[in-house]
């Protein structure tokens, strides 16, 4: 007799639908433990994202407004263009764990990086923050600093640092010295590949001083920028010398004595309102041409004032920027260094729309005579035009090269053969204009057609000797 274990088919679907129900309400208890998990992190990361934009502390904030100065995400606020800033690794936090340092940790790590748009061209940027261990380089803080510079090189586009800092973290000893290494190592490795830019907003000493010094264009702020390699307490210690940080390494002397710094603004506002205007100038890299602008002046119209601006007696001076700003587009033009070497004025224009360097002698200071601050100020200058396409154009009213003592045993010869190395060097468009004088060695060197001028014209009132 065969016997058969038979089950109706109602308990299979009894058991089918427990079974259902039971992983049903296995999955929503999954998913609302996901889901408070979630929340629970999105809240945490929030929590951290506003302590991360509160740097260190109100109380910090507060006194850098006291100073007149501005935070560092106010200054990258203020510098890019509405809502284009992306930030990069704001929770990275120092591995120190020498002298407790490991018990103090902000978020961030005295730094702000990222890239953004100043006129809506992709710049990369770091920003540091004095209100978080005075600004201090850490080996975190220096890694930041190196991976957007990595970046900027890859996709080609400008590197501008906003210098706050007390300089090396001393408690990370020879580590911090490292990361300033590696920094200059990338400033070098985007020299004449990316437009480089320094503005100091606050102190910068020690080490810290040569990334900008390797950077292409350095700013400062007076009163509250100061750039050393030993500050006052050191120099009184070695050699006796009573100095205070203003005269040893402010923005006066920096951009008037050592020429170190190419311009110094007023304040941090002004500054930063400046640098924008200058980046329209400037392509993004070595392989691109300089923004083109819509110009509103006529390239044909007549200027009068340009038959007379020029004298006929040759010792009488007058202003080459006024011929300068009669020539440009809407009389702008951006001076670089015009405190530092005024026998000679460099700066940014353009003329058409398009950008051009402007080399000119500045017969209202020496009789426009080249010496060796004019020389290595003009021949960086044309070396950089080069460098990113920029035409140059250069203005001529130069007597010769400047005599005496001070000069020859300064090397006026080595400094003076670096102007006739650029001109010679540059293969951008190179048009040259003879106002007046040119004499001597100094008509060979400003550009002249024998160093592979392209366009030479002569003023009626020129004079080739």
């Amino acid at each position: 007799m065969n016997f058969a274990f038979r089950v109706e088919p109602l308990a299979f679907h009894w058991l089918n639908a427990t079974a259902v129900r039971r992983a049903q309400r296995a999955l929503i208890q999954s998913k609302t433990y996901a889901f408070d998990r979630n929340v629970g992190i999105q809240k945490e990361i929030s929590k951290k994202r506003q302590d991360v934009l509160l740097g260190g502390g109100a109380e910090r904030i507060a006194a850098q407004h006291k100073k007149g100065k501005l935070t560092a995400r106010e200054r990258i606020d203020l510098l890019l263009d509405d809502g284009s800033f992306t930030e990069y690794d704001a929770f990275v936090e120092h591995d120190c764990t020498n002298f407790a340092m490991d018990k103090c940790k902000i978020p961030c790590d005295s730094v702000v990086t990222g890239r953004g748009t100043i006129h809506g061209r992709t710049v990369f940027l770091f920003s540091q923050d004095f209100t978080v261990f005075g600004g201090t380089l850490s080996m975190a803080h220096a890694r930041k600093i190196c991976k957007v510079m990595d970046q900027a090189l890859v996709v080609g586009a400008p590197v501008i640092g906003l210098n706050d800092s007390g300089g090396a973290r001393i408690q990370e000893g020879v580590a911090s010295l490292a990361g300033y290494a590696e920094i200059f190592q990338r400033n070098v490795n985007a020299s004449g590949v990316v437009p480089q830019i320094s503005l100091l907003l606050g102190p910068c000493a020690g080490g810290a001083v040569y990334s900008p010094a390797l950077t292409d264009f350095v700013f400062m702020v007076n009163d509250t920028s100061h750039l050393f390699v030993t500050g006052p307490d050191v120099i009184k210690q070695v050699t006796n010398e009573s100095v205070i940080s203003e005269d040893l390494g402010g923005a006066r002397t920096h951009t008037t004595i050592s020429g170190v710094a190419h311009n110094a603004f007023d304040n941090d506002v002004d500054a930063l309102l400046n640098l924008r205007e200058f980046m329209s100038y400037l392509p993004s890299n070595n392989r691109e041409a300089a923004p083109i602008r819509e110009c509103h002046d006529p390239v044909d119209r007549m200027v009068p004032f340009l038959d007379s601006v020029v004298p006929f007696d040759p010792t009488t001076p007058y202003n080459i920027l006024d011929v300068i700003r009669a020539i440009v587009d809407e009389r702008e033009f951006f001076e670089i260094m015009p405190n530092y070497a005024k026998n000679i004025v460099v700066g940014f224009s353009r003329l058409g729309g398009q950008t051009v360097g402007v080399v000119a002698n500045q017969p209202c200071v020496a009789a426009g005579c080249l010496d060796i601050n004019a020389s290595v100020k003009a021949a960086r200058f044309v070396r950089f035009c080069d460098a990113f396409n920029i035409p140059l154009i250069t203005f001529v009213d130069v007597p010769g090269f400047l005599p005496g003592t001070v000069q020859e045993y300064g090397g006026i010869i080595r400094h003076g053969a670096k102007l006739i190395f650029a001109y010679s060097e540059a293969t951008v468009p190179k048009l040259t204009v003879i106002l007046r004088k040119a004499y001597g060695g100094a008509y060979c060197v400003m550009s002249s057609k024998h160093l592979r001028g392209d366009v030479n014209y002569a003023w009626p009132t020129a004079e080739v000797d």
